[in-house]
């Protein structure tokens, strides 16, 4: 595989990972209902979609070629989601306190 198609996949897995994080936060709301089929379904699907639409995505780049370092690096965005999303979250939240204090 050519150096510029590694680097295109590299980072298309890296924002796949910020993307599955912010998508893993909504999903996770659904999660709290009592129907605990309903939780078993919406898991089921949520992990075959994602995984499929990331496949079929790579597909596209550069014809289906799956290496470990791109699991790598979708496991370093995820996190780099986690820690830059929830940096971001806590500002927007105190900045929305201070405004309701003021008034």
């Amino acid at each position: 595989m050519e150096l510029k198609l590694q680097i295109m996949s590299l980072v298309f897995s890296f924002v796949f990972g910020i993307i599955f994080y912010i998508c893993t936060n909504i999903n996770y709301k659904f999660l709290f209902c009592k129907n605990k089929i309903f939780q078993i379904i919406i898991t089921i699907i949520y992990v075959l979609d994602f995984s499929l639409l990331y496949f079929f995505l790579l597909k596209k780049i550069n014809e289906g070629v799956f290496h470990i370092y791109f699991l790598l690096s979708i496991i370093l965005g995820y996190f780099t989601g986690y820690i830059n999303i929830k940096k971001y979250l806590d500002k927007f939240k105190t900045k929305i306190m201070l405004k309701n204090v003021k008034k």
